[in-house]
Order: structure tokens, then sequence, then C-alpha cells
């Protein structure tokens, strides 16, 4: 057979079949050298970081937002507890009878159950050990006590705060109580709102004397140090016990503690703070 023609006939199969030959294999990305492969770690460290951060904020702010949530239900159940209890004195006092015999005798009645306070009184907290000089305010709801160095803490799986009183060099106080971290749990937080902007302060319960008067008040801690007094007392503490005479200051003697100066010692210092006052 002739030469040509085999050539001829092998092509004619190679045509046919079109698979016999190989294919070239794709060629692959190229290798990376040094600076690229580094170059593209640190890009993917970048990105994992930032998502790692927007995490956090995210965690972060989700328990900021239950910390409101939680203050906030400690407020309505500390509100209501107190409207349950203005309830049941109310039902009890509808279930006294009244006998009205006069309008001015109605009235009369009415105060003599109430103790009168000056515009300024000397309170006692015996669980603190001191006495300060109180501003009464029947316009502000809340009693507030000075404080800082605010610190919060978990005690038995309740919450409590560790604070020292706020006082600049002119407030009166047992001296030996100026700088002692005072330690009490935490009934609630507040939310106020100011011409600053809203906060949140914490609420503590004290029991406080004033003159023939023992109770047990609610303060709020706050920097008072700037202010003319480091206690206020205000409409809860008011409610149904004492009214004002804003004419009239400090009623009732100084009470004494241990490291104090006596009740007769008082004078002074009223009179100093008098002056300052007026000037």
């Amino acid at each position: 057979m002739r030469p040509g023609v085999v050539w001829l006939i092998v092509g004619s199969a190679v045509l046919m079949t079109g698979c016999a030959l190989p294919k070239p294999a794709p060629e692959g990305p190229p290798p990376l050298d040094e600076v690229a492969f580094n170059t593209r770690m640190d890009r993917l460290q970048t990105q994992l970081s930032q998502q790692c951060s927007e995490t956090a904020s995210l965690q972060q702010r989700q328990l900021d937002q239950q910390e409101i949530f939680t203050a906030d239900v400690r407020e309505v159940g500390s509100l209501l507890r107190l409207l349950r209890n203005d309830v049941q004195q109310l039902d009890a006092r509808n279930q006294e009878s009244i006998v009205v015999r006069e309008e001015c005798n109605v009235e009369n009645d009415l105060l003599e159950n109430k103790t009168l306070l000056g515009r300024n009184e000397w309170v006692g907290l015996p669980s603190i050990g001191t006495y300060l000089q109180a501003q009464v305010d029947s316009g502000a709801n809340t009693s507030s006590l000075s404080a800082r160095d605010i610190t919060p803490f978990e005690r038995d799986g309740e919450d409590w705060v560790r604070f020292k009183l706020a006082l600049n060099d002119e407030d009166v106080v047992v001296d030996s109580i100026r700088d002692e971290w005072i330690e009490a749990p935490i009934e609630r937080r507040v939310r106020i709102v100011q011409a600053s902007g809203q906060e949140s302060r914490l609420v503590i319960s004290l029991l406080l004397t004033l003159g023939p008067l023992s109770e047990t008040v609610e303060f709020t801690l706050s920097d008072r140090s700037h202010l003319e007094y480091p206690v206020l007392l205000g409409r809860r503490f008011l409610l149904d016990i004492a009214v004002i005479d804003v004419a009239e200051t400090y009623r009732f003697d100084r009470p004494e503690f241990p490291g104090g100066e006596p009740a007769d010692q008082a004078e002074d210092d009223e009179t100093a703070e008098s002056n300052d006052s007026e000037e």
C-alpha cells in the first residue's frame, strides 16, 4: 500500500474519533509568593478582628439594655409595694368611724398628728453613726444622700453598694465617719431626668431620726458636695408624718453619737451656716 494512502486512513480515523488526542490541562492559579501570602493573611485577620469587635459591641449593648430593663422592673415592683401599702392604709382608715363636728377641728386634728419641721433640720443616721444637716424640701419626691466612690457589688446573691459620704470642709459630721466606707443593700434604681440629661441612681434604705421621728427612709445616692446640704428630705418622707414651716429652722436638737460633738454645741454650727446663707 502506498504511504500516502496510509496517512490518509490514519488522519480520517483521528477526525472521526475526536477524543483520541489528549487535551491540554487547564492552568491553575499561579503560586503565591511570601509577600502576597502575608498580605492575604493580614487581610483575613483584620476581617476577623472587625467581626469579633462588632459581636462584642452587640453583646455589650444587649447587656446594657438588660440592665436597664431589670432596673425598670425593680422600680415598678417597689412602686407596686408602696401602692399596696397605701391601699391598705386607706382601707384601714375607711373602716374607722370619724365623727366630724366642726371643720376647723378636723384640720386641727390632722395637724396635731403631724410633726412640724423647719426648712433645715439636724438628722441622725444610726446605722452610719453620724448626724448631718438636711434640707427639707416638699418639691422633691425622693430623699437624697450625698455619696462618692459609689461601687455596686454582690453579696450572697443580693445587690449591694459600697460608698463614702461626699462632704465638703463646711459639712458638720462625726469626724471618724467622714472617710469611712458604708455598705447597704440596693433597693432599686431610679431614673433622674435633669437639664443635662438622664442618669440612673441607686436607692438604699437607712434608718433616720429627726426629733421625735424615727423612720426608715429611701435615699438616692448622688454627689451633693457642691450643694449646701448633704441630705435632702423629700415628699415621701414627709407624707402623713410631718409638715414644713419655712419660717423656722432647726426646731429639734442635734442627735448625739460616739465621737461627735454634744448637742448643746450645735447652735454654733447653725449660726455659722445662717451667716453663710445671708452672705
